[in-house]
């Protein structure tokens, strides 16, 4: 009988305890774009699944000066079409709106401004599905803060220039508004050229930091949060100080190219 047991036992396949399954490896990765035309699709999409995420307050940002707002905004607008009638879109005075009104014709989006000529409450509608503001100023800040407090639907900022410290401040109040309003904003896309090397992000992809190499952009970096200064200078200038790099690049002659310069020279990249 016990060797019967024992034999019975021996037979049977152990047990192994059960793996916990892994979820699969992020396939989220946008390319990095080639075209300004692409860039804006990007942006789109990307503003599009963060709103399907549950975002409610999102800004796109294609920080370079030369690109004119009211191009930007139609090219954007003609691929952000899933709101049809109902969405809201804001300039940040009568004059921009009327201007987009005869520019861009017969549109299935209603076209309103920011300014003061009537009240807030009245600019906001129930069947409001979608509010989208172009390039909105920190002069009109106030008045989108409490736009974005009376809706019910999604907002979004398209290149929005809302923290100028001369007009938004440094003290209380500029560290109020940044803590109430500002830094709740979620930047679902994100382009800027700096010399060399770009800092890119598409929802729901991480920041990255791109490298020019012979006329290509390779990926450096990723990170879940936005690199600022001190992180950008580091990949910039190989961690020296920039000083030192400047220095260094004097005496070989071979001084880098302006921001403004690479800028350029990023856009007409873009544009080709």
């Amino acid at each position: 009988m016990v060797v019967g047991s024992c034999s019975a036992i021996l037979s049977s396949p152990p047990q192994l305890p059960q793996l916990p399954q892994l979820p699969p490896a992020p396939s989220h990765m946008t390319e990095f774009p080639k075209t300004l035309e692409q860039a804006i699709a990007q942006a789109a999409v990307a503003t599009s699944a963060a709103i399907a995420d549950g975002y409610t307050r999102l800004q796109v940002e294609l920080a370079i000066p030369e690109l004119k707002p009211m191009s930007v905004a139609e090219q954007f607008l003609a691929e952000f079409t899933q709101f049809g009638s109902q969405l809201k879109v804001f300039f940040p005075d009568a004059g921009a709106a009327a201007l987009a009104r005869r520019d861009w014709g017969e549109v299935p989006f209603k076209i309103v401004d920011i300014g003061t000529r009537s009240p807030l409450e009245e600019k906001i509608e129930p069947e409001d599905e979608a509010l989208l503001f172009i390039s909105p100023s920190a002069v009109e800040v106030e008045r989108v803060e409490k736009l974005c407090e009376l809706a019910t639907c999604p907002t979004v900022m398209l290149n929005p220039r809302l923290e100028d410290v001369a007009i938004v401040g440094i003290g209380y109040a500029g560290r109020q508004l940044r803590t109430r309003f500002l830094n709740n904003i979620e930047s679902c896309y994100y382009l800027r050229p700096i010399e060399n090397i770009s800092v890119f992000r598409s929802y729901p992809g991480e920041w990255q930091i791109w490298r020019e190499i012979e006329e290509e952009f390779q990926l450096i970096t990723e990170q879940p949060t936005k690199p600022m200064g001190d992180e950008i200078d580091a990949i910039l200038y190989g961690g020296t100080s920039q000083s030192n790099s400047t220095e260094t690049a004097n005496a070989s002659g071979s001084r880098k190219p302006g921001i403004f310069a690479s800028m350029q020279r990023f856009l007409r990249t873009l544009s080709r």
